[in-house]
C-alpha cells in the first residue's frame, strides 16, 4: 500500500531506476516527472506526466508531493546538490530510497534525498549526510562519516574512522584505508587505493590495465 506519491527530478537512467526501485520496493508513489523547462522534451515518461520543474508546483503542489532529485555526479554532484536546493526552496519534502536488502543498525538516520541501493552495509555509527547516493554492494564502515552530496559507485571499501568530503565522488572498487580523510569535492577513480589523506578537489586516478599486444586468436592455452 502506497502511503505517498512523489515526482522525480529527471528523465535519465538513474531517473528510470529510481523510479523502478520506488515502485518495486517502498512505500512511494512516483507520480510524475520533472525537469527545466530548456530540457523538456517530452510531455510522458515511463507513463507517467513530465513537467516543467518552472511550473511544476502547480500541477503538483508540495503540500501534496513529495520531490526526490534522480541526477548523477555530474559536475562533481554540484548538479544534484543545486536541484535538492531548488526544490526545498519550492517547499518539497525531500524524500529517500533505500533498498530493504541493505543493511544498516539501530540509530541509522536516514537523511533527505538519499539512495542507497541494495547490498550497502553500513555499520554501526557510521554517518551518512544528506543527497548521498551509494550504489550497490558497497561497505561503510563504523564511525565513518559521508558527508553533503557525495556519490559512491560499487563495490567500495570505506574503512572505519574514514571521513569523505562534500561533494565527493568515489568510483568502482575503491578501497579507503581506516581513519582517512578525504577533502571536498575530490575525484577517486576505480580500484584506487587510499592509504593517506586527500586534500579538497585531490583527484586520485590509477591507470588501467595496459592492454596486451598479442592478441586473442594466438593464445594457446584458454
Amino acid at each position: 500500500m502506497k502511503t505517498k506519491r512523489i515526482i522525480v527530478f529527471g528523465t535519465g537512467e538513474i531517473a528510470e531506476l529510481a523510479d523502478f526501485y520506488f515502485d518495486q520496493d517502498s512505500d512511494f508513489e512516483v507520480a510524475g516527472f520533472t525537469v527545466d523547462d530548456a530540457y523538456l522534451k517530452k510531455k510522458e515518461f515511463r507513463g507517467r506526466p513530465v513537467v516543467a520543474f518552472e511550473q511544476i508546483s502547480e500541477k503538483f503542489p508540495p503540500e501534496d508531493y513529495g520531490f526526490f532529485v534522480a541526477v548523477s555526479y555530474a559536475k562533481i554532484n554540484a548538479l544534484r546538490a543545486e536541484k535538492v536546493a531548488s526544490a526545498r526552496a519550492k517547499g518539497y519534502l525531500l524524500v529517500s530510497y533505500m533498498s530493504r536488502r541493505a543493511t544498516v543498525f539501530p540509530g541509522f538516520d536516514l537523511k533527505e534525498n538519499c539512495l542507497i541501493l541494495e547490498d550497502n552495509t553500513i555499520q554501526p555509527f557510521a554517518e551518512i549526510d544528506a543527497n548521498v547516493t551509494l550504489w550497490s554492494g558497497n561497505h561503510i564502515g563504523h564511525h565513518s562519516i559521508i558527508e553533503d552530496d557525495v556519490f559512491l559507485a560499487s563495490q567500495v571499501v570505506v574503512s572505519g574512522g574514514v571521513r569523505i568530503g562534500q561533494g565527493s565522488f568515489v568510483g568502482v572498487n575503491v578501497t579507503i584505508r581506516d581513519h582517512v580523510d578525504i577533502g571536498k569535492q575530490c575525484v577517486l577513480g576505480a580500484g584506487a587505493l587510499v592509504l593517506e589523506d586527500q586534500p579538497d578537489f585531490s583527484v586520485v586516478a590509477p591507470r588501467g590495465t595496459e592492454r596486451s599486444a598479442v592478441p586473442s586468436s594466438r593464445l594457446r592455452h584458454i
